[in-house]
Order: C-alpha cells, then structure tokens, then sequence
C-alpha cells in the first residue's frame, strides 16, 4: 500500500494514469526537464510515469505526486528513487513551472524526508546533485543538507551526495 502524505497546502499520494498530462507538459517543456533527461516525447513520459508506479512495487517506496489542497491541481511530483544501476537512493523532486517558487518543493520534501525517517526507519536520507542544477542546490540549502561525498553515476556524470536531516 502505498501511503498518503499531507501537509498545511498539499496532498502527496500515489500516481496514476489521472497524471499523465502533468508528466506530458513537465516533459515536453526543454527548460523544465533539463535536469530530469527532457525534453520527452509524450509516449517517453508516460514510460517515466509507468517507472514512477512500478518503482512503489518494486522498492516499497517512491514518488509522490503533489496536489495543491485548494485547487486539486496537479503541481509536480516528491518522494524516492533508486535507479538500477545507480549508487544510491534519493530525495527527488520535479515541478510543473506554474508551480516553482511558492516554496511548495521545500514543503513536500520535509513531509517527504520525515517520513523517511520516522516511518521507514532510514538512518539517512540523501539526494543527489548535479552541480548545474542551481534551484535544486538552493533548495537542498534551505533544507539543511550537508554534502557527504562526491560520486560518477552511469551516465557519465559525478555528483555531490547530501544528507538531508529530519526536519521538526
């Protein structure tokens, strides 16, 4: 089963087909999905969105998608990746642009990463950074994580690690 996270302004649940044209517009759009392997064709995202779901049976832990209370909208998505082939687990997080900057990445990944921690009973919580990626090190900063080690990943690229501590 896969659990419900809630916060003051944002649902975080289980995706489904019900999210695809999120995944479809994130995707087709280059500058948003720069850093996610975009831009992708439709029938490419929705291959994401099939990863995303079958990564929840596969590893017990995944990624969220993020509703706004409010409205219902669809505003992204938060939570829990391992890659085969990649090193380590880690926080991730990825935004529609109509949603960036009202603070709803830093407030879906708190939720995210105590749940970590209290309910999963992991000792650490970590994401990985790619040095280019200068909102994702802005939010990873006012998350208060700490860089832990620098590592090549499988496609060629190497990257900082940073715990991310439980947040109160």
């Amino acid at each position: 089963m896969i659990p419900e996270l809630s916060t003051e302004r944002f649902s975080l649940f289980r995706p489904g087909i019900e999210d695809f044209p999120a995944y479809q517009a994130f995707y087709a759009d280059a500058e948003a999905s720069a850093f996610y392997g975009g831009p992708l064709r439709a029938d490419q995202a929705w291959r994401v969105l099939a990863g995303h779901v079958g990564h929840w049976q596969l590893r017990g832990y995944g990624l969220w998608i993020v509703r706004d209370k409010t409205t219902g909208q669809t505003l992204g998505g938060c939570g829990f990746i391992w890659a085969e082939g990649w090193p380590r687990r880690e926080l991730t997080w990825w935004l529609l642009p109509e949603a960036r900057g009202r603070g709803v990445a830093t407030e879906t990944s708190v939720a995210a990463i105590n749940h970590a921690y209290t309910e999963y009973g992991w000792e650490l919580v970590e994401t990985h950074m790619d040095d280019k990626n200068l909102a994702a090190k802005a939010l990873v900063e006012r998350l208060g994580g700490t860089p832990i080690a620098r590592e090549p990943f499988p496609d060629g690229r190497t990257r900082t690690i940073f715990k991310l501590p439980k947040v109160r």
